[in-house]
């Protein structure tokens, strides 16, 4: 199989894919809080953990989407688009999975715990541990990287893209009679007004 053609559809598969995990770690619980007064542990999910998880995430869905219609010059700034994304939440995602900071964890903590600020979050908390989703969304992020390089180094070779959405002008037709309504209706399909 050449790469190069079918670069079109492997880029939006990918930007797909990875913006479904996104979506989908979004909802899954990131990273696990143990309390120190032996409460029931605090479950962070990936939204929490990282703000822009959800938004990226649907941003590379709508990317993939308009990819697969896209003309030429829309083709590299969404390859660009997408890489940008790729970068920001990989990098996130990564210095997530180092080490966990505060702020991925005190909006839930103080939610569930009704104690803000860090002196209150360090008596409360004992431990902290990132889940498997962080991972499973960097395996995503790593994809939309591919998908996105993949777009910048085959966009020149994709077939035109949304010929299908493009409305031609035809030669109107001369009708011999009176118009009946399907005649109308196939003067405005091919762009001709027919009350003139």
């Amino acid at each position: 199989m050449n790469i190069a053609r079918r670069g079109r559809s492997l880029s939006v598969m990918g930007f797909l894919l990875a913006g479904a995990i996104g979506i989908i770690s979004s909802t899954q619980t990131w990273v696990t809080v143990e309390r120190a007064d032996a409460g029931e542990a605090i479950l962070v999910p990936g939204a929490s953990a990282l703000v822009l998880l959800a938004p990226l995430s649907l941003a590379v869905l709508a990317l993939g989407a308009a990819l697969a219609i896209s003309g030429r010059v829309f083709r590299l700034i969404f390859g660009v688009l997408a890489g940008v994304c790729a970068a920001f939440l990989g990098w996130s995602t990564l210095q997530l999975l180092i080490a966990v900071p505060e702020s991925a964890i005190a909006p839930t903590v103080t939610e569930v715990t009704g104690l803000a600020g860090t002196a209150a979050l360090a008596d409360v908390v004992q431990s902290v541990a990132p889940t498997a989703w962080p991972v499973i969304a960097l395996v995503g992020w790593v994809i939309l990287l591919a998908a996105s390089l993949l777009v910048l180094t085959t966009w020149r070779r994709w077939k035109a893209g949304g010929r299908r959405y493009r409305t031609t002008t035809e030669a109107p037709v001369e009708h011999d009679g009176p118009v009946d309504a399907v005649d109308s209706w196939d003067d405005l399909s091919r762009g001709t007004d027919p009350t003139r």
